[in-house]
């Protein structure tokens, strides 16, 4: 028997017990050593030689990782790791560092248990660490820390001892200020990163070395040993002293939860149905008997096999040649095949329990977020998956041979399903096809794959989304059905900073409104009580709120309003941008008696052009979309850094300076930012680092409005300037 068939038949035995299994994400800002770290991790477990741990990339499997050298989809693997005389089966994903990725960071987080947080020993804790780990803690994903290449400061900034320490204080401390901040109430004290109990690592993923304080303690090697051995250039024999994998992997077992200790407080929080059911109590106890329970995160396609959906199995056994059905979408669907990842391939087993990430073959028209459940027990959906960040810029796509235009709808939904970040927009009667996507390097790599599914497309140059809202108020705002026989009286204001940031950051939920279980976050956040009692609907960060009293059919007609205020959301007024920022109070309304006039075809445009008026009379302007730039350069070039941040209509938001390096925190119009890597590269001549994250939306200035405004109509194929109010409410 191969090592590499043992190693399967002891993944199929370590699957049915939990208490031997860590589901775990590396996560880290871009190039601070994710892939390579598990190139190692997977050489120590004897899956890839260890002379190209490294220099492999192992995971990044795909065409344009390889050409580019950057992680773009979370990858997959299973491997087994001796700790202390037992094995342990570690389910690893490798994510993406780049904030155009985050998509999969979010996705994959909602499959694991455990992080290991790497950060470059040189950089520190940069933005997009401080963004997967949110976006970790947001999951109640427990983290531990390693910090990579330390052999840099030593042989490149020739730090000693006493520095090298300082340098490992203040990451370690940053860490935990996030740690302590957004890890759940009851388990931060434990969650806390600590040197002395071994839940933080130092070393080179890349000469594949690693030390915590259980290393230090079994080996004797001490932090003055560790600069002898890089001084001297002795690393591979450090290597083979403490090797990163079980240093890495050891931590993982020692300080990462099981999924049986996990989803006693994971599936609380994420699953929004009766604890104390069967189904409940079955996620809470991974318990493979229990009810099925899987949430999808991921859908790939491939060419031989199709549809592969990738979830977590928290409750019950999948097993191949079942039924399931997809709460979501009330769809139905056969497994054909159900297994583990093993890097680029899949291991097909006939059962995965509780606990355990799956590879689902023939679970046709899932999508990430989807809950799967069995065809005869159906249960409550896991709650959605929450991206940090939207699609900011967009391409229009077309394909370049009319006869491929049924084939380029079919492969842009395939895109749209294999990354959900993609947002498609297809009009097939006018057959423009827009894609956007969180910026420039992510739209290149979608148009990549629709080419390489054998479309050829061209592209327009991007686009940037705006958003509509208002700066004033307005109202009562009176809007009529088109047989007179219905109105509607709404009164139009800005919404309150509070309740907008409490949705953006999540903590209250977008959704049409049931029960009363909202009403004491509202007024938590400032909203009025005889307001917080009334809201109906929260949608695309507004709210809409029924304000009247004793009204006569307006129950009946309560689904057709929130439809309309949806739409009317959508494409606001000014520009067919969607909107977002309002809030609208329903005061007063007048109902038609008799069903038949007052139906969809009345009710829905009474009610958007009543709220397009209401905008048009509250100082509508646009948001543009804001990009927060670190650029870290030497000293000498840090004048033309700033001049190309300010060139751009950027503000500098801070500088700092350590050492001969300076640090510039600034934040830019993502419209502005075409181009930047290379004008950024041209003025410090290649010597800086720079990273970006989204900064949300904030008002365009007055000045650039009409002509932005006259633009974005213009390649709508609209009239010049949007009508006035009274067009609406005429």
């Amino acid at each position: 028997m191969s090592r590499r068939d043992k190693m399967i038949s002891k993944i199929k035995e370590l699957m049915y017990e939990p208490d031997y299994i860590r589901n775990i994400g590396i996560v880290a800002h871009i190039d601070h050593g994710k892939t390579t770290l598990s190139d190692n991790l997977l050489a120590g477990a004897g899956m890839i030689s260890s002379e190209l741990a490294g220099d492999q990339r192992f995971l990044d499997f795909d065409e344009q990782e390889q050409a580019r050298g950057i992680t773009i989809d979370a990858a997959n693997v299973s491997m087994v790791h001796k700790f202390k005389d037992d094995d342990y089966l570690i389910n690893l994903i490798d994510t993406p560092g780049h904030v155009d990725f985050g998509g999969d960071v979010t996705r994959a987080m909602r499959a694991v248990d455990g992080a290991v947080v790497v950060v470059c020993a040189v950089e520190g804790i940069m933005p997009q660490t401080e963004t997967v780990l949110r976006q970790a803690l947001k999951e109640n994903v427990r983290p531990v820390l390693f910090i990579n290449k330390v052999d840099r400061l030593i042989n490149e900034l020739k730090l000693d001892s006493e520095e090298l320490q300082q340098r490992f204080i203040k990451i370690i401390a940053s860490a935990n200020k996030l740690i302590s901040n957004m890890a759940p109430e009851e388990l931060k004290k434990e969650w806390l990163v600590k040197v002395e109990d071994g839940s933080v690592a130092f070393g080179s993923a890349y000469h594949n070395w690693a030390i915590n304080v259980d290393i230090m303690q079994k080996t004797g090697i001490n932090f003055n040993d560790i600069l002898d051995y890089c001084n001297e250039e002795r690393q591979k024999e450090l290597a083979e002293k403490v090797p990163l994998s079980d240093v890495l992997l050891g931590m993982v077992v020692e300080h990462l939860p099981s999924p049986n200790i996990s989803q006693a407080y994971r599936v609380p929080s994420i699953w929004s149905g009766d604890i104390e059911s069967e189904e409940g109590q079955g996620m809470i106890n991974t318990d493979p008997d229990g009810p099925l329970a899987v949430m999808v995160t991921d859908v790939s396609i491939d060419k031989h096999a199709g549809e592969i959906a990738t979830g977590r199995v928290y409750g019950g056994t999948l097993e191949k040649g079942t039924e399931i059905f997809f709460v979501g979408s009330h769809g139905k669907a056969r497994t054909q095949q159900v297994g583990v990842y093993f890097g680029p391939e899949r291991v097909n087993t006939d059962r995965v329990p509780a606990g355990n990430i799956v590879a689902i073959t023939g679970a046709r028209n899932a999508v990430a977020g989807e809950t799967i459940c069995d065809i005869d027990r159906k249960i409550e959906a896991f709650e959605g998956l929450e991206h940090i960040s939207e699609p900011v810029v967009t391409v229009a796509v077309e394909a370049k041979n009319t006869k491929d235009l049924p084939k380029l709808i079919e492969v842009l939904r395939q895109v749209g399903k294999e990354d959900p970040t993609v947002k498609m927009n297809i009009n097939e009667e006018t057959g423009e096809h827009l894609v956007a996507g969180m910026g420039e390097l992510h739209l290149e790599i979608i148009t990549y794959r629709i080419n390489d599914k054998g479309v050829e497309i061209e592209t327009s140059e991007p686009i940037v989304v705006y958003r509509e809202t208002i700066a004033g108020t307005a109202g009562p705002v009176e809007g009529k059905s088109p047989n007179k026989h219905n109105r509607f009286y709404l009164e139009i204001e800005p919404l309150d900073e509070a309740v907008y940031q409490a949705i953006v950051d999540g903590d209250i939920k977008e959704g049409r409104v049931k029960g009363k279980e909202l009403i004491p976050k509202f007024q938590e956040y400032g909203l009025p009580k005889d307001q917080a009692r009334k809201v109906w609907d929260v949608y695309d960060k507004s709210i809409f709120i029924n304000m009247t009293r004793g009204i006569q059919y307006l129950d009946e007609i309560k689904e057709l309003l929130l439809e309309g205020f949806e739409s009317a959301m959508d494409d606001g007024p000014i520009a067919k941008e969607r909107v977002m920022g309002i809030k609208i109070k329903l005061m007063d309304a007048k109902i038609h008696e008799d069903a038949v006039h007052r139906g969809p075809a009345q009710v829905l445009p009474a009610i958007r052009k009543a709220v397009y008026g209401a905008i048009m009379l509250a100082e509508p302007g646009l948001l543009e979309p804001i990009q927060k730039v670190f650029i870290n350069t030497p000293q000498d070039y840090m004048g033309s850094a700033t001049r190309e941040i300010q060139n751009r209509r950027g503000q500098i938001v801070d500088m700092s300076q350590e050492g001969d390096m300076s640090t510039v925190e600034s934040k830019v119009p993502v419209a502005e930012m075409f181009g930047f890597a290379g004008d950024i590269r041209s003025a410090t001549e290649g010597r800086c680092l720079w990273s970006t994250e989204s900064a949300g939306f904030e008002r365009l200035p007055r000045e650039l409005q009409n002509t932005i405004i006259r633009e974005i109509r213009q390649r709508k194929g609209l009239s010049d300037q949007p009508y006035g109010p009274d067009h609406y409410l005429g």
